[in-house]
């Protein structure tokens, strides 16, 4: 592959889904794109590239895009935000809607659905706190693959190894031969639908959690500034949002403020001072 088609590749990614790539990852572009090369009986990634080019290419174009969109997940990935989910956010929500008697929670970029389906266990687990409570989770990603598996809710030992206690299994996933499927009950509190950032989701309505995680880190500072500021309208003015340890608004908008004391939690500045208690004690391990 040229440089020229590199640059190519490098300019499509970052106008279809965000992604910056720099020039020292062409070695991961060979690595997710010969593979759909050669699905679609291409012989190089050269001419891959010549392909895309060509009228009507749409779906080389989304085999692109979906092969080079990072899709690592995990079952309470990091434990921090679902700590926080669980002592801080969650029983603010279920104070400050007494009397809506609905509480909405957004995950962006949702991936093959482990973020998810670990705030659907968290909330069955405190059923008896939401009594008469009716919470929405919608789901997001821009892969349609990623999608198709997170509504299935399959997974194989490794991915349920990873971030599930034993306990946890057993209680919400009915085992499939060598995989796991999680329990329909939960499956039913997911909204699974196809999104990219990049574009306009004002149409998902407003929201009072957004878990938007491990996600702005492949973004330019513009594309992060217009991402944050079109999340900041769609959140309620007492709401949160969630980003990943890596991750930050400082520098970048005025639409949130971090919540003092508690790592990758955010509220905009509509919110009042005491709108983030209670607050846990969080463990060192996180």
């Amino acid at each position: 592959m040229i440089a020229s088609q590199f640059e190519y590749l490098q300019q499509f990614l970052k106008s279809r889904s965000g992604l910056v790539l720099s020039n020292e990852k062409q070695y991961l572009v060979e690595s997710r794109l010969l593979p759909v090369a050669r699905r679609h009986g291409l012989s190089s990634l050269s001419e891959l590239v010549q392909a895309m080019q060509k009228p009507g290419a749409t779906q080389i174009a989304t085999d692109v895009v979906e092969a080079m969109t990072t899709n690592e997940s995990f079952f309470f990935r990091d434990g921090t935000p679902f700590q926080l989910f669980r002592e801080t956010m969650l029983p603010a929500m279920i104070k400050a809607r007494a009397d809506r008697r609905t509480i909405r929670i957004w995950c962006a970029a949702a991936s093959t659905g482990q973020e998810p389906y670990s705030l659907a266990i968290c909330l069955k687990e405190a059923a008896h706190k939401l009594a008469g409570i009716r919470v929405e989770i919608i789901a997001t990603d821009l892969s349609s693959e990623v999608l198709d598996k997170a509504r299935n809710g399959i997974y194989s030992q490794f991915e349920v190894q990873r971030g599930l206690p034993i306990q946890t299994l057993l209680k919400y996933f009915t085992q499939k031969g060598d995989l796991w499927q999680i329990n329909a009950d939960l499956r039913a509190m997911v909204q699974w639908r196809k999104l990219n950032l990049l574009e306009s989701f004002a149409g998902l309505g407003t929201f009072d959690i957004v878990f938007c995680r491990n996600v702005l880190i492949y973004f330019d500072q513009p594309t992060k500034v217009d991402v944050l500021q079109r999340i900041a309208r769609g959140i309620a003015p007492d709401g949160y949002l969630v980003l990943g340890a890596a991750e930050t608004v400082v520098g970048l908008t005025d639409a949130f403020r971090p919540v003092p004391g508690l790592r990758g939690l955010y509220q905009t500045g509509q919110a009042g001072p005491s709108a983030a208690t209670p607050r846990p004690r969080l463990s060192v391990a996180g």
